[in-house]
């Protein structure tokens, strides 16, 4: 009954979201304010149902009830409570109602806003945010419902739908198939929240754009109203792709933090055209300019959305993230099309009403920088785009699917990320408008002489690689920018009011907390750059066999075969977990466990490493095989990773910059109301006129 329950839920909620849909459009083509608030009034009791929904999934992944179908291929009674209840996104059907619940818990944030000054955008909102999640609704009621039963039926055989055949009679199976042992890590508990939230989230936005160009109200309004959404959006899609690149680290044995893989890719990319929306709006507000570039950004940010979605669940791509094929990939292509024709369509009838009121003002003003950072984001999309398709291009051209390595992206992507790193410094020094070169080049005298020092630091520290040399100067010269321009705001403010220095500072983010909450973000992509320089540079690997005693040595680090030990678990592992001593410069800094965990009833080991860690680099090991009885012991592979602790800090300083881009400020009282304010009480009011 529970299950039953939760599909007649479900579809409710589709019913409720085509509804919304249909009188949304409705009612903002009629301007029938009746229809309109009766769309919004639908679009949010979907919310309320889809939680019901998912808490039913879930209580049944949490209870063992393996007669549902969903509930016996992601779960068994060895898996761990948590692990159980979070398998609710461990497989394609419960992924599909988890995402749109997420989808439903946004349009209901957005619903309960106060509309009565942007009453014109209610009805479009609601119709391409209900729209969005209608289609994720007949994904889970018709194609993909989680809530499918298995019965026993008069031939014997045993198939699972949503009502009892006739004859047939419920089976009730001993134990479940688990989860993946791949997904049974604490980073895949959130990894795809994060991502969905993220993915989610830039559908408020891109309905707000097709509502202002509905209403032709294309102004900076609509992304006024969306900043803090675009802002949570670009947050959890960053610290989903983090989540993953630790996941990797740590469960995957690459040694590395990312590995191209085209799933990995395709949540990069809507995070890539994001982060170039959420810079140009920048210019669109100040300016009022870029109107055309912005519409198109977030249209391409949803479509890469969907996009992603679809090669993560259609099957159409080999990747250790993606579900197996199902029937889902033709609706979502056609999906993406529809939506992606209709968002176009809209765009070229308002194209005229979206000209700008003016130009670039110079070739080194900061308008202009922005946009040409905003051409690197781009041309980073396009190739990435490019390798996660040429495969599919390949097999359906040559009828053989050819593999595009991580020798291609790296190869196009350094020299794009170093030159959106110089952008990035020159826009932060860059004023708005008229800028003479030459004025832009005595700016740039401090900052490149911290890049100096940073590339001289990085020379005296033996990371002398020329790329690795290049990419610590341009790392340097942004931070320099960065602070450079933060301490010529808060001495500005210290001369003009005569108040000390700190107090300057702390007005200056309080006063401007969009433009200093960016400058944290960037310096979590300093800090970042700084990780992924050590590792792609100088990351050094070796592998050998080792009997009990024998030793390997990389670098300045040495470890020590000590042992092994195979034992079984209670959660159906057989575990072989070796015991090595590591030495650095002949001196013991560490005792590490790496191991290989085997899942008996999957047939399929993961390997965990050994990892000694510190700020200066990390090194890593990992258990390849072994031979117990015989003298040749167990063969290691380690990994020296210089700098990567930096790449797992960067998310803490991104959530800091966030908190302060998008934390509300206080409204400034009128001048008047000010001095009225200041005024004691027994003061006479000014005479009028």
């Amino acid at each position: 009954m529970l299950a039953l329950m939760g599909y007649a839920l479900t579809l409710v909620a589709f019913v409720l979201s085509l509804y919304a849909t249909g009188a949304a459009l409705w009612g903002g083509w009629k301007r029938n304010a009746a229809f309109e608030w009766s769309a919004r009034n639908a679009m949010l009791a979907i919310f309320p149902l889809l939680t019901a929904a998912n808490l039913i999934l879930m209580y049944l992944l949490a209870y063992n009830h393996f007669e549902v179908e969903y509930v016996h291929s992601v779960s068994e009674m060895e898996m761990p409570l948590y692990l159980r209840v979070t398998a609710l996104w461990g497989g394609q059907a419960g992924s599909l109602l988890f995402w749109s619940w997420l989808m439903a818990a946004f349009a209901f944030a957005v619903g309960l806003r106060d509309w009565h000054r942007d009453r014109e955008f209610l009805p479009w909102v609601v119709f391409f945010t209900s729209l969005t999640l209608a289609f994720f609704l007949f994904l889970n009621t018709v194609l993909e419902p989680p809530f499918r039963r298995f019965w026993l039926l008069p031939s014997g055989k045993i198939e699972a739908y949503l009502f009892p055949p006739a004859g047939a009679k419920a089976f009730y199976p001993r134990n479940g198939s688990g989860l993946n042992p791949l997904l049974r890590h604490p980073g895949m508990v959130a990894h795809p929240p994060f991502l969905y939230l993220g993915f989610v989230s830039f559908v408020i936005p891109y309905a707000f754009a097709m509502a202002a160009l509905v209403t032709r109200r294309v102004d900076a309004r609509w992304i006024r109203l969306t900043r803090p959404w675009t802002l949570v959006a670009w947050l959890f899609l960053f610290l989903g792709l983090i989540l993953g690149s630790r996941w990797a680290y740590d469960v995957l044995g690459w040694g590395g933090y990312w590995g191209w893989d085209p799933v990995e890719i395709s949540a990069f990319m809507p995070w890539l055209t994001g982060t170039a929306f959420l810079h140009s709006v920048i210019v669109q507000e100040q300016r009022g300019i870029l109107k055309r570039w912005n519409i198109v950004l977030i249209i391409l940010t949803y479509a890469l959305v969907l996009f992603g979605t679809f090669l993560t669940r259609s099957g159409v791509l080999s990747s250790v993230h993606s579900f197996a094929q199902s029937a889902i990939g033709p609706a979502f292509f056609i999906f993406i099309g529809a939506m992606t024709v209709l968002s176009v369509e809209l765009l070229r009838r308002r194209w005229d009403d979206l000209e700008g009121k003016g130009g670039i003002p110079s070739f080194f003003s900061r308008e202009a920088l922005f946009l040409y950072t905003n051409y690197i984001f781009i041309s980073m999309t396009v190739v990435n785009f490019w390798g996660v398709v040429y495969p599919l291009v390949s097999e359906l051209v040559t009828g053989e699917k050819a593999s595009v390595g991580p020798p291609y992206y790296e190869r196009a992507m350094g020299p794009l990320s170093a030159v959106m790193l110089l952008l990035m410094g020159l826009a932060t020094l860059a004023p708005w408008g008229r800028v003479h070169w030459r004025r832009l080049a005595r700016l740039m005298v401090i900052p490149s002489l911290v890049g100096l020092a940073a590339a001289g630091w990085a020379w005296w520290a033996h990371y002398r690689a020329p790329g690795a040399l290049l990419g610590f100067f341009l790392l340097g010269f942004v931070a320099g920018a960065i602070f450079y321009d933060i301490f010529r705001g808060a001495w500005a403010r210290h001369r003009v009011h005569k108040e000390p220095l700190w107090r300057s500072l702390w007005r200056l983010f309080t006063r401007n907390r969009r433009r200093y909450g960016g400058y944290v973000v960037h310096l979590s992509i300093i800090v970042m750059g700084v990780g992924i320089i050590g590792i792609e540079f100088f990351q050094a690997e070796t592998q050998r066999t080792l009997a009990q005693g024998e030793s390997l040595t990389l670098r300045e680090y040495t470890i020590v075969y000590d042992g092994l030990a195979i034992f079984n678990t209670h959660d159906g592992r057989q575990v072989a977990r070796a015991e090595v001593s590591v030495y650095k410069d002949g001196q013991k800094v560490a005792v590490l466990h790496p191991r290989q965990d085997y899942y008996i009833k999957d047939q399929q080991p993961m390997t965990i490493p050994g990892v000694y860690s510190t700020w200066g680099e990390e090194f890593y090991v990992l258990l390849v095989s072994w031979k117990p009885i015989t003298v040749e012991g167990a063969t290691f592979k380690v990994y020296h990773n210089p700098l990567v602790k930096w790449l797992w800090a960067s998310p803490w300083i991104a959530i800091l910059g966030i908190l302060i881009a998008a934390w509300p400020e206080r409204r400034r009282k009128p001048a008047t109301a000010r001095a009225r304010a200041r005024r004691p009480a027994s003061a006479p009011a000014p005479a009028a006129g």
